[in-house]
């Protein structure tokens, strides 16, 4: 996670607020936190890219006897192997071409605080050999010279890698694995907390200044995605989702599709179990002016169905939509459903298009045009 990210995340004091779910791994990490952060042992943090290890750094920094000292952020896999070992330790004058004054490392950055190692898993077996001898004598020599610098600093390094693999696959040291492995905390990806999920958006949400509110198909996409770029693809949808929608309301279809495709797919899971509309009849329908408590011909059991379609449990609904079978006819799918909603509503309503609009999370305008336009269709066929 990188400086910016975890700036956006918000300091850890807000963020250990937004464990909703009294169940949430995130509880038994913090304890362990709150354990590990007044002593000097080296922390590894592991987990899924995304999961806020480098506010966790922060967090074990800023709660030590060191938060007074800097916190220096180093990302291994974003520095060129050549240039890595003079960013860590330094350089002095004419170590090589280029080097026309002394320049300090981020571990003489860090003297006092805290030095951060993200991306450990792609330090090169060179420079591992080198942090070993770092952490074991407390010295280093800057590149070029060959004096020794002490060095006084506490480690938190942090890996998305399995780095007992990368062991056996010969990429990464035994004993520097064992001398990092002191305090090893994993963070949990954002599908094991699914409690926190509408919390974490909701905190990010109000952090736009935004005030509008989400529909309850929304909520439920947004909870059932399995969120692999974890909490920071979720701030980027709040900030796609508010930059981009311009309704008073946010609704499912202004979630990008890959979120929505749960949503979307439980429809063809409705209209398995829904029963099917009862055939129009031969003439045009009308449909019922406001206030008008009469049906048009042919829609006489649309209050069963409206029953019906009342009693279908969400979950059941998104535990079958796991299973979607293809190929589908995706446009007419969601004209169907979109007409059996529209004639249920009409019908728990009592043909009152203000009520059966609210119902349906619509403006009455919105409905209106819809139900124009299915007369139209209707017509044309």
């Amino acid at each position: 996670m990188n400086l910016a990210t975890a700036n956006l995340t918000g300091d850890f004091g807000t963020m250990s607020n937004l464990i909703h779910d009294e169940h949430s791994p995130l509880i038994d990490l913090l304890k362990a936190c709150q354990r590990i952060a007044p002593t000097d042992s080296n922390v590894l943090l592991t987990g899924e890219t995304g999961t806020g290890k480098e506010v966790f750094a922060r967090h074990i920094h800023d709660t030590s006897a060191r938060a007074d000292k800097h916190f220096v952020p180093v990302n291994c896999g974003a520095i060129p192997e050549t240039l890595l070992e003079s960013e860590l330790f330094g350089h002095v004058r004419g170590a090589f071409t280029g080097a026309f004054a002394s320049r300090k490392g981020r571990v003489a950055m860090a003297e006092g605080g805290t030095l951060f190692l993200d991306e450990i898993g792609e330090l090169p077996l060179a420079l591992q050999v080198k942090l070993l001898r770092l952490l074991q004598e407390r010295t280093y020599e800057p590149v070029g010279s060959a004096e020794s610098v002490t060095a006084n600093f506490r480690l938190i390094v942090a890996t998305n890698r399995n780095l007992a693999a990368e062991v056996e696959a010969g990429r990464f040291r035994l004993d520097l694995f064992y001398r990092l492995q002191v305090c090893p905390l994993e963070l949990p990806p954002l599908r094991n907390r699914k409690g926190d999920i509408m919390k974490l958006f909701m905190h990010f949400w109000r952090q736009r200044g935004e005030t509008r509110s989400l529909e309850p198909n929304a909520i439920r996409a947004i909870e059932s995605h399995p969120w692999p770029g974890n909490v920071r693809e979720l701030e980027n949808l709040v900030e796609r989702v508010s930059v981009c929608t311009e309704g008073s309301i946010i609704r499912v279809t202004d979630l990008p599709v890959h979120i929505r495709q749960a949503a979307m797919s439980a429809n063809e899971v409705v209209l398995s179990i829904v029963p099917p509309l009862p055939s129009p009849p031969a003439a045009p329908l009308r449909f019922p002016l406001d206030g008008e408590a009469s049906l048009p011909g042919g829609f006489e059991h649309l209050p069963s169905q409206a029953a019906e379609l009342q009693s279908i449990a969400p979950e059941a609904l998104l535990a079958a939509a796991n299973a979607p079978k293809f190929p589908i006819d995706l446009p007419h799918l969601l004209r169907t459903v979109e007409e059996l909603y529209i004639s249920a509503a009409l019908a728990q309503a009592g043909g009152n298009r203000k009520a059966a609009a609210d119902l349906l999370g619509l403006q009455r305008t919105t409905l209106v045009e819809k139900l124009r336009r299915r007369s139209r269709d209707t017509q044309a066929a």
